[in-house]
C-alpha cells in the first residue's frame, strides 16, 4: 500500500454482508459490511475473491479478520481482510467483551518540542477530539522529553498496550473512533 501507510494492527469485525464492490462483476475488490457505527469497505485479497463471490448472500452475518493500515498524511484507515467466516448462531454482540482499556495521549512539553510547534499540536489535538466528541473518552498527559527530539513535536497515542507515534491530530482522532466503536 505504499510508504504513506503505517500498519496499525489486526481487526476482527462482525456485521451484515451488504455486497461486493468492484468495477466489473468478475472483478470484485471490496466487500461492504454493515456494522453498528456505519458501513465499511474492506479490501479482499485475490485468493478470497472467487470463493466468497459464490458463497455469501446479502444480509448474511459474517466475521472478518484482517489488518488495518493508516495513511499518515490523510488520516484515513484502509482495512484488508485475510479471513472471512459466516456466523451461524446470533448472540448478543457485547455479552462476552471485556471492558476497553483506557486511551491516553502523551504530548511532550519540553522546550524543543514547544519551539517546533508542540503547543499548536496540543491545541489542534484538543480541538479535533472535541469536534468529534472524543475529548471526554481519552486522557491527555503532558510529558517530559520522549527522546525523539529530531521528529518534534512529539506525541504518543496509547490504546491499551499499543503505542502509535508520529500521528497528526486527524489520524489520532480516526484511531480513537475505530478504537471506541463497539466491537462485535
Amino acid at each position: 500500500m505504499g510508504d504513506n501507510f503505517l500498519t496499525l494492527s489486526e481487526f476482527n469485525l462482525e456485521g451484515d454482508f451488504l455486497g461486493f464492490i468492484g468495477n466489473k462483476t468478475k472483478k470484485i475488490k471490496y466487500l461492504s459490511l454493515a456494522i453498528p457505527s456505519g458501513d465499511v469497505l474492506i479490501k479482499l485479497p485475490k485468493k478470497l475473491r472467487s470463493a466468497l463471490s459464490s458463497s455469501l448472500a446479502i444480509g448474511e452475518r459474517i466475521n472478518i479478520y484482517g489488518v488495518g493500515k493508516l495513511n499518515r498524511y490523510k488520516g484515513t484507515i484502509k482495512l484488508k481482510a485475510y479471513e472471512v467466516t459466516t456466523i451461524s448462531h446470533p448472540h448478543h454482540p457485547h455479552a462476552d467483551l471485556p471492558p476497553q482499556p483506557p486511551a491516553k495521549i502523551m504530548v511532550c512539553q519540553k522546550a524543543g518540542c514547544i519551539k517546533r510547534g508542540g503547543q499548536g499540536l496540543l491545541s489542534e489535538l484538543e480541538q479535533t477530539l472535541c469536534d468529534r466528541g472524543l475529548l471526554d473518552k481519552v486522557t491527555i498527559e503532558h510529558t517530559n522529553c520522549q527522546k525523539r527530539c529530531s521528529s518534534a513535536p512529539n506525541c504518543i497515542l496509547m490504546l491499551g498496550k499499543k503505542k502509535y507515534k508520529k500521528n497528526c491530530p486527524q489520524a489520532i482522532a480516526s484511531l480513537l473512533e475505530s478504537y471506541f466503536t463497539p466491537r462485535e
